[in-house]
């Protein structure tokens, strides 16, 4: 019997940083062409509410999160005062915590550039290597966080000069905030899983309401946090359980009946 050739495992070359960049910027550019209607209109905000200009760029820079820097632009236009907004802007980030657990920071060498890379992650990065587990380099990482945090950086202050020739104000344009958050939450309740955390949302705003009118999102946030938690342990300890998604039409009588064919 012939004796077939000795197969030998070489190790797979590493692709050139050039490639890892542009693949990187290929696999991020449709998803950072969002962030171009929803900076254009971040930076139109800041000026419509008298804010100055240079507060668009400056909070990009300073606290990177998009739905936090509306946030913060339109309590600052009310005079929320300053802790109110420290403790808004830390519960709205707070996600971004557990988003480090599983995104793939091990692949980046050097502090700097891992310093850079957790300031950098946002929704939209954590999403991406969420859907793209393997594969993930450090000029691909790097390049994808970048072009997320230029698109949103230049997108806000062509907003801010945009607003500036704008003579007149635009009518329901502070609204775009409430929207984004709307966006999110019919998003992600897309199951039965996820329509208890809607309802608490709901409860703790209301609660919230009744409580402190007057402070109302950080009492609502704060009892929000506290009801997911108790949901959380009780979850653990297997008290709470509910439905992953909801049956199909018919279903449940369908299963009856084939349980008495059977």
């Amino acid at each position: 019997m012939p004796k077939l050739p000795r197969t030998v495992n070489l190790p797979v070359p590493a692709k050139p940083t050039r490639f890892e960049i542009v693949e990187g910027l290929r696999i991020t550019a449709p998803v950072a062409a969002g962030y171009i209607p929803l900076g254009l209109a971040y930076g139109l905000l800041v000026v419509q509410l008298g804010m100055p200009w240079w507060m668009a760029p400056a909070l990009s820079l300073a606290a990177y999160s998009g739905s936090a820097e509306l946030l913060v632009i339109t309590l600052a236009a009310q005079n929320t005062p300053l802790a109110v907004i420290a403790v808004t802007m830390l519960l709205v980030n707070f996600r971004l915590l557990f988003f480090a657990f599983s995104f793939p920071l091990h692949a980046i060498e050097g502090r700097v550039a891992r310093l850079f890379s957790m300031y950098a992650l946002v929704d939209e990065a954590y999403a991406l290597t969420a859907a793209r587990p393997n594969g993930w380099t450090k000029p691909r990482l790097l390049a994808m966080q970048v072009l997320f945090h230029l698109t949103w950086f230049v997108s806000g202050l062509v907003g801010v000069f945009a607003g500036a020739l704008i003579p007149t104000q635009i009518q329901g344009l502070d609204f775009a905030l409430t929207a984004l958050f709307i966006t999110l939450t019919l998003d992600s309740a897309r199951s039965m899983s996820e329509l208890p955390s809607a309802a608490l949302a709901g409860l703790s705003f209301a609660v919230a309401m009744a409580v402190a009118p007057g402070q109302h999102l950080i009492v609502a946030l704060l009892f929000f946090v506290a009801c997911l938690s108790v949901r959380h342990i009780l979850h653990r300890r297997g008290i709470l359980r509910f439905p992953d998604s909801l049956p199909p039409s018919g279903g449940a009588g369908q299963v009856r009946h084939e349980g008495k064919a059977s």
